[in-house]
């Protein structure tokens, strides 16, 4: 089994190259920096979530898929005579999803957050289902 990031509705990873209609989707990857490693009989993902709370992550598994969400809340408690002169700082909702494996129960799933960082230990599982072999296709 290889763990591959998924994008809403699409599963091709060069997809975000070659393509630009997927505002959101990419704005919500550049937001979640994700590395992925594999060791030993696992799987390890560390994605940065810097400034976000620990309360407000939020990780769901559902048919194979992990789903991976946050949100921050823009601090409302200013002065009213400053104004931005500039702002790149993300205010709200983002999410990311990966396959890990339709074996992968909730239990097998471990998840720290320390110091903008959130860490998830994913056991590698045996794919049950073999891969059809390829059979040739006669041109006509």
């Amino acid at each position: 089994m290889m763990m591959i990031p998924r994008r809403r509705n699409e599963f091709d990873l060069f997809d975000d190259f070659f393509k630009g209609d997927d505002f959101f989707s990419r704005r919500e990857q550049s937001l979640m920096k994700t590395d992925i490693k594999e060791k030993g009989d696992e799987y390890i993902i560390e994605m940065d979530l810097p400034g976000y709370e620990k309360e407000n992550i939020n990780l769901e598994l559902k048919e194979g898929y992990l789903t991976i969400s946050a949100k921050i809340e823009k601090d409302n408690s200013s002065d009213e005579n400053e104004r931005y002169v500039h702002k790149e700082r993300f205010y709200g909702e983002c999410s990311r999803n990966f396959f890990v494996g339709e074996d992968v129960t909730e239990e097998d799933i471990h998840a720290e957050f320390k110091n903008g960082i959130l860490k998830i230990r994913i056991p590698k599982m045996e794919a049950k289902k073999e891969l059809p072999q390829a059979k040739k296709i006669e041109i006509q």
